[in-house]
């Protein structure tokens, strides 16, 4: 009896924890201040004057090996 009451215990508490995290997750939510914005952006601007662009997929297929290796 002892056993399926810590079962039962275990599954509340674990149920519980889940529904807590789901409801942090959709809630809680965090926005950049002006500060971090401010320092994200010049970060953005040095990279695009360094020459550096987001790669699409067909950019990564092109430069990728999906053949696969052939050693004959």
């Amino acid at each position: 009896m002892t056993t399926i009451i810590a079962f039962v215990a275990f599954i509340v508490v674990a149920l519980v924890g889940w529904c807590i995290a789901e409801a942090k997750g959709k809630y809680v939510t965090y926005e950049n201040n002006e500060q971090e914005q401010a320092v994200l952006d010049q970060n953005r601007k040095a990279l695009e004057q360094n020459g550096f662009h987001e790669l699409n997929i067909k950019d990564v297929i092109r430069t990728i090996a999906t053949t696969g290796y052939s050693a004959v």
